[in-house]
């Protein structure tokens, strides 16, 4: 048996970038910002790609901007690809399956 699922609460970095690869099937990713306090009292920020599917991007396109929080669940994927330059690359992405919208942070505040 195994399990792959991630639980993020934290906020948006970004507004979300929607792109159409094929017709009718959105695809929305941001970046989520999550914070940790470490022993020695160091606060810590982790970024997190986020990646919403179909109906779920639409939704995100409609309501999510910079500074929403948000908790999300989904999957750990890492995947490869060309950057322009034709170097392999990886990437690791949350494939989300479930968010809420937790609540709203001023923009000029996204940073602390």
């Amino acid at each position: 048996m195994s399990v792959n699922k991630a639980i993020l609460l934290g906020y948006v970095g970004n507004d979300p970038e929607i792109r159409y690869p094929e017709k009718d099937k959105p695809v929305a990713s941001l970046s989520l910002a999550t914070k940790e306090v470490t022993k020695n009292g160091v606060e810590v920020t982790e970024w997190h790609k986020l990646v919403f599917w179909g109906e779920t991007a639409q939704i995100v396109e409609r309501y999510v901007r910079k500074g929403t929080q948000l908790y999300v669940e989904g999957k750990i994927s890492t995947r490869e690809y060309q950057d322009r330059l034709k170097i392999t690359r990886q990437r690791t992405e949350i494939i989300v399956s479930f968010f809420e919208i937790v609540g709203r942070r001023n923009d000029n505040n996204i940073n602390s």
